[in-house]
C-alpha cells in the first residue's frame, strides 16, 4: 500500500510539471542609438533572445536608466497603460519587416510624431516568472534648419558688413565663413533657442569689396545649408 502511494505521488509531481507553464532564460537585446528626424516615427529596438513569446510577460519602457517610475509605456498579460505625454504616440513597433512582433519576442517601442523633448535615453524591461532583463536606447532627434540668409550693409572705408543668419536647427549647428574660397577664422557666433527649443545662428563679417563671400549652416555629419554673396 505503502508502494502505490508513492508511486501515485510520483505521478502527481510529474503531472504538475507538465502542466505546469515553463518559463524560458532570455536576454534582452537592443541597439544602443537611434538618430531621426523631428515629426518622423523612430522604432527603438528591443527583443529577447533566445526568440519567445512575451505576450504573457510585462514589458515596461521608462525614461532614463534608473528612473523605473517614469514609464513611457507599460504591457502586460492583463493590461496596459501609457504616460499621458505619449498617450497616442507609442505602441509596439517591428525592429525589421520580418520580425513577428510580440508572439516572437520583438517588444521595439514605436513613437510617431517625435519631439525635441523626446530625445533621451530610454529603457526596455522585460519580466517574466522566471527571469527578467533590460536594455537601454539612446534616441537622438535632429532638424534641419532654413537656408543661411545674408545681408550686406556698405561702409564709407569701402568694407562690406555681411550678416549671416539661419534658423530651425536641432541640435546646435555650426557656422562657418568663407572669403575668396579661403575658411574665415571668426568668434562671434549668437545661438538662440526658441520655445520649442530650437536653435537658431547669427554672425557677422568685415569684408572688402569686389569680392565673394560665402556662410554654411549645419550639423555635424548632417546636411548643410550655403549660402553665398558676389561684392562688388
Amino acid at each position: 500500500m505503502g508502494q502505490m502511494k508513492h508511486l501515485w505521488y510520483l505521478m502527481l509531481l510529474v503531472s504538475s510539471s507538465l502542466s505546469a507553464p515553463v518559463s524560458e532564460n532570455f536576454a534582452v537585446v537592443g541597439r544602443t542609438s537611434i538618430l531621426v528626424q523631428r515629426n518622423q516615427t523612430a522604432t527603438l529596438p528591443c527583443w529577447l533572445s533566445p526568440p519567445q513569446s512575451a505576450e504573457d510577460m510585462e514589458v515596461r519602457w521608462y525614461l532614463g536608466s534608473e528612473n523605473f517610475d517614469n514609464t513611457v509605456m507599460l504591457h502586460n498579460a492583463k493590461s496596459g497603460s501609457q504616460n499621458p505625454l505619449y498617450v497616442g504616440r507609442v505602441s509596439f513597433g517591428l525592429k525589421e519587416a520580418t520580425s513577428g512582433g510580440l508572439k516572437s519576442g520583438d517588444v521595439s517601442l514605436k513613437l510617431v510624431n517625435v519631439t525635441i523633448q523626446d530625445a533621451g535615453v530610454y529603457t526596455c524591461f522585460v519580466s517574466s516568472s522566471g527571469d527578467y532583463g533590460s536594455t537601454t536606447v539612446a534616441l537622438g532627434v535632429t532638424e534641419t534648419g532654413s537656408p543661411p540668409l545674408l545681408s550686406a550693409a556698405w561702409k564709407e572705408d569701402n568694407t562690406v558688413e555681411v550678416s549671416c543668419k539661419s534658423e530651425g536647427w536641432y541640435p546646435q549647428p555650426e557656422l562657418l565663413w568663407s572669403h575668396q574660397n579661403k575658411a574665415l577664422n571668426i568668434n562671434n557666433v549668437k545661438y538662440d533657442r526658441d520655445s520649442t527649443g530650437l536653435y537658431s545662428a547669427h554672425s557677422w563679417v568685415l569684408v572688402s569689396n569686389s569680392s565673394e563671400i560665402s556662410c554654411s549652416v549645419g550639423l555635424t555629419n548632417k546636411v548643410t545649408r550655403e549660402a553665398r554673396l558676389k561684392l562688388t
